[in-house]
Parts: structure tokens; sequence; C-alpha cells
């Protein structure tokens, strides 16, 4: 427990000194509330209040934490610390939880951000960050396993910006496209969307959808652990 506390701490130290880190969970929900303050509330009605936050909060899940994930992971890699740290004692599940947890709590201050600019209440705002939360687990698994795979920070982002801009967009053409909703539909970031925009959908169904997309991605997580380890 020990560890995981100083992989914790750690981590959560480098993200708060980090100047392009840091203003990236902030900028999100600041668009979200400037979009909504300015553009959705004057427009009385004809836009929805909370339009511009559930499509914000969206690619936050979808393609920030995944993308964040990936950077921390890969980086350590590059810096060769995780062999520092494994060299220290620390366990291999231990460095994933330190940096899950880091990754859960920012999430989640950060739906929250989102739910009480959309104005969200009760059960509803249990929903939204319900929703946020399972997107970002799912994102932080892929965002792992591509930080694990990855030789260095900039192989990782190479291949997390296009795959979290994929993720964290398609549910926005999704609304002007009929297909891209069909064919997409079964990734978590569809569903996420889907239970943010509408609180009277099927939370069990578009529930079990994204925790099968977890089931998933934790299977490849393991896979790319078993292959490449945390060797840095």
């Amino acid at each position: 427990m020990y560890s995981v506390n100083a992989i914790f701490s750690k981590q959560l130290r480098d993200i708060l000194k980090n100047r392009m880190v840091l203003p990236q969970f902030i900028i999100f929900p600041l668009v979200a509330f400037v979009f909504t303050e300015m553009v959705a509330k004057p427009s009385g009605g004809v836009i929805p209040n909370g339009m511009f936050v559930t499509m914000f909060a969206g690619i936050f899940a979808g393609m920030l934490v995944l993308t964040a994930t990936a950077g921390m992971i890969a980086e350590d890699r590059e810096r060769k610390s995780l062999r520092f740290l494994i060299m220290a004692g620390v366990k291999p599940y231990q460095y994933i939880l330190g940096i899950g947890g880091v990754m859960t709590i920012i999430s989640l201050a950060v739906s929250v951000v989102f739910g009480l600019i959309g104005g969200f209440a009760g059960a509803d705002f249990v929903k939204f960050v319900a929703a946020l939360m399972l997107g970002a687990v799912a994102s932080m698994l892929l965002g792992a396993t591509v930080g694990i795979v990855s030789k260095n920070q900039q192989a990782a982002t190479a291949v997390a910006l296009p795959l979290g801009m994929i993720l964290g967009f398609t549910p926005m053409l999704a609304l002007f496209n009929e297909s891209v909703k069909n064919v997409f539909g079964i990734f978590y970031t569809m569903q996420v969307n889907t239970l943010t925009n509408d609180f009277s959908a099927g939370f069990a169904r578009a529930a079990l959808i994204i925790l099968a997309n977890v089931a998933v991605l934790a299977a490849l997580f393991a896979l790319a652990y078993n292959k490449k380890g945390l060797r840095g």
C-alpha cells in the first residue's frame, strides 16, 4: 500500500507542476462553460443548455484521459523511471494502481465540474458522472496499453492521439450521420454520449456495453503487459 501511495503522490506532483499537462484538464470544462453561458443560454432554448457540456465531456473522457494515461506511462518508460522503481521493490500492479488512482480522481473531479456546469441535479447528476467515469476507466485501460507498448512518449502520442480523436469525436459526428451511429455504436464513447444526452435512455443496456468494452480493453492490457511488462 505504501508503494501505491508513493507512486500516486509522485504522479500527482508531476501533473500539478507540468505546464503542458495540467491545463489540458482545465481547458475542456472551461470551454464548455464559455459556450454554455455565451451561446446555449442566450439562444433561448434553440440550443439545449447541456449540449456543449455533454459534447466536451465526451471528448474529455474519450480522448484526453486516453492520451494522458498513455503519456504518463510512456514518459516513465522513456526516462527509465520504471526500472528504478522496480529495483526499489515497487510491483508492476502497484505502479498501475498508483497511475490509475491519479487519473480516477482527476477524472471524477472534472466530471463533477462538467455536471455542475450543465446544471444537472439529483439522479441525472449521478447518471452523468457515472457514465463519464465508466468511459474514463475504459480510456485509462486503452491508454495504459498504448503506453506499455510504446518505446517513448512521442511514439505513445502518435498512437494515442488519433485513437482518442476517433473515440472522442465520433459521437459528435453520429449526431449528423446515422450510419456513423450504427457502425460505431459498439464503442464505449458512443454509449457514454447516449447516456449523457438522454437520461431516459436505458442506462443498464448502455452501461453493459461500456463494461463489455472495459472487459475487452482489460484483456488487451493484460496481453500487452505479459508481452512487454513495465520494463523501463
